[in-house]
């Protein structure tokens, strides 16, 4: 690690041991080192051989629930024996050590909850469950992958849909209301992993630095908010955290 770069790390302690209401926002790269592919790397990203708009549209789960499945369950398949990585578990700690409030995320993987974080609000949804638009029911994720078929409703014989939010859906609004609620709230929010750039989710460091929060950014690639943050840290997202806890 670079003398620049352990500098970045300790200014970015010193902004969170100096914080009384910090809150994270993490996007898919704080998952790829546990296996979890991001959305648009070239040769690597989710969206690389499919159009997203084809597959993981609500209109292609309601016109053709088989076809839809026959891709998700893949995607589901891919994701249910993947583990929290050191970043996920650097978060947790910090959560532990009461240096924040809160984890924001838009991925749907569930391993900030596995490594321990205890506030997490999911604004993409989860793999943890499908549930029936008929009866509101919820089916576990181990029991959708235990057939082989389109999972169904076991009251309404109707095909299931993952609770996650597919395009061409609103994200669900108790949890945007939370997030909100926090990033207005916050006096810094620590964005890790995100390029922020999907709306309505990469508003909220605006909502933040708009009240007069500072805003740090732990993720590779350029953000809309570079200019904004107090400090921003663009290399590998576990070796960056390792550093900062340890600050």
């Amino acid at each position: 690690m670079t003398v620049a770069t352990s500098a970045r790390a300790q200014r970015l302690a010193e902004l969170l041991r100096g914080s009384k209401s910090a809150v994270v926002l993490t996007g898919a790269g704080v998952s790829v080192p546990s296996g979890i592919p991001d959305f648009r790397t070239p040769g690597t990203g989710l969206w690389e051989d499919v159009d997203p708009m084809e597959v993981a549209h609500i209109d292609a789960w309601r016109r053709d629930p088989d076809r839809f499945w026959s891709f998700y369950r893949a995607r589901f398949v891919s994701l249910v024996d993947k583990e929290p990585n050191e970043a996920h578990l650097a978060l947790a700690e910090l959560e532990r050590r009461g240096l924040v409030r809160g984890v924001i995320t838009q991925n749907v993987d569930r391993l900030h909850r596995r490594a321990g974080s205890e506030r997490v609000i999911e604004v993409h949804g989860s793999i943890e469950y499908s549930v029936c638009m008929e009866c509101r029911g919820k089916v576990s994720l181990e029991r959708v992958l235990a057939s082989e078929d389109t999972p169904e409703c076991p009251t309404c014989v109707t095909p299931l849909k993952p609770d996650v939010v597919l395009f061409g859906e609103m994200l669900p609004e108790q949890a945007m209301s939370e997030a909100q609620s926090l990033a207005l709230e916050a006096d810094l929010m620590l964005c890790v992993g995100s390029s922020l750039e999907v709306y309505p989710v990469a508003g909220l460091p605006a909502m933040t630095h708009g009240g007069g929060g500072r805003i740090a950014l732990v993720t590779q690639g350029p953000t809309p908010y570079d200019s904004d943050a107090d400090v921003k840290l663009d290399g590998d997202v576990v070796e960056e955290l390792r550093a900062v806890l340890a600050a």
